[in-house]
């Protein structure tokens, strides 16, 4: 579809969603942003919905200034995947089994590892940096310095709530590997930390909404934020290179031979500095990819609905995006009180995982269909190939 345009607020609206379809609660988010002073244009996925601080499924460029509440708390989720050389047939009857070896090696929810993982007793991972970037961490705002033995232990951790471990395979029959993680506590410490900063500066006090409080360029805030920032993407990466590492190692001794190409991995809670329209901006993805053209990427589905790789087109209209997901259509406490265990287990069939009351709310029933939401974006990424889940891992 090419995009809808909404008119009306000092920066217009560019929509690849029917806005009659967006809930009015992320429809007024959309318009409060793009009443800012600072944004240059706001961009909206097919996968948009409601979210705390700003609307998931936005992109938003401004001149010289970011909202640290538009990036979200997951400062750098995102997702990982790698193609094996293993084909679907070749995988053992029982996944029940390489499901909990999985588990073991990579811990889920609130869980953490007994002890740092030392990246270079992990194959395949690449140890150059590592030593820098831990050293940084005494550079990070003094509010989180006591929680350096946590990030470390969280290092290779999947976390809870939407975030997922899967074996898939491609029409092909091809075996993947996909993930999809953040920068864990230390992220979400370091995003509180800078929000609560924003929100008391003084140009932000007559906001509409106190959510969208901006950091200014050349001050010292925004120096301290932009440091914090690319430090928790960096954590994120890091996070998601290793327990790919974790998991691959895991592979090699249950599945003979098998081999891994290179990883495909992107942010979509995060910021990055680009340029559109002769003009360098800081464009805040919260709930979208990176998709400029060749740019590789991942949009899932949820638990049993699929997963797309893509490759973007370089759509400029979009500042170069595309959604991040299917996107929720219903809160996680609707889903609760509208979904059984049953439901779980019919939506869910098929597929090695968890079908229990603690997941009920990342049924597949509780998101937007898929297919929709890629065929809404025809215009900013191809597909280069669809996975179907095998297993799923969930905290």
């Amino acid at each position: 579809m090419t995009y809808n345009e909404v008119t009306g607020t000092r920066h217009p609206l560019r929509m690849w969603a029917e806005p009659e379809t967006v809930d009015p609660q992320a429809m007024q988010q959309l318009r409060n942003v793009a009443n800012l002073e600072w944004v240059h244009g706001v961009a909206v996925m097919p996968d948009v919905h409601h979210g705390k601080g700003a609307t998931v499924g936005s992109v938003i460029a401004m001149k010289d200034a970011v909202s640290p509440a538009a990036v979200g708390v997951d400062i750098g989720c995102g997702m990982t995947a790698v193609k094996t050389s293993y084909k679907s047939s070749q995988l053992p009857d029982n996944l029940a089994y390489l499901r909990g070896k999985l588990e073991q090696a990579v811990p889920v929810g609130f869980a953490h590892h007994k002890r740092p993982v030392d990246p270079g007793n992990v194959h395949g991972i690449r140890t150059a940096g590592w030593a820098e970037f831990w050293k940084d961490f005494d550079e990070l705002a003094p509010a989180v310095h006591n929680r350096r033995e946590r990030a470390e232990v969280q290092m290779g951790t999947l976390g809870g709530g939407n975030h997922f471990l899967e074996v898939c395979a491609d029409d092909e029959g091809v075996v993947w590997v996909v993930l999809h993680s953040g920068s864990r506590n230390i992220g979400k410490e370091l995003a509180e930390h800078h929000i609560g900063v924003a929100r008391k500066l003084s140009h932000n006090q007559g906001l509409v909404d106190r959510d969208l409080a901006v950091f200014l360029g050349h001050t010292p805030e925004m120096a301290d934020y932009r440091r914090d920032l690319f430090w928790a993407q960096d954590y994120a990466r890091r996070n998601r290179a290793l327990m790919m590492g974790l998991v691959c190692d895991v592979l090699r001794r249950h599945l003979p031979n098998i081999a891994f190409e290179q990883p495909i991995s992107c942010h979509h809670n995060y910021v990055a500095e680009e340029r559109y329209d002769g003009v360098d901006v800081l464009v805040t993805r919260k709930g979208a990819i990176r998709a400029g053209s060749g740019d590789l990427g991942i949009i899932p589905g949820s638990m049993a609905t699929g997963t797309y790789i893509v490759k973007g087109l370089g759509n400029s209209l979009a500042f170069n995006s595309a959604s991040h997901g299917a996107g929720r259509k219903m809160s996680r406490t609707r889903a609760k009180k509208t979904f059984t265990v049953q439901d779980l287990e019919a939506q869910t069939q098929g597929v090695e995982c968890r079908k229990d009351p603690g997941v009920i709310d990342e049924i597949p029933g509780a998101y937007k269909d898929l297919e929709s939401v890629m065929a809404a974006q025809t215009d900013l990424v191809q597909v280069v190939a669809h996975l179907r889940q095998l297993i799923c891992i969930k905290g």
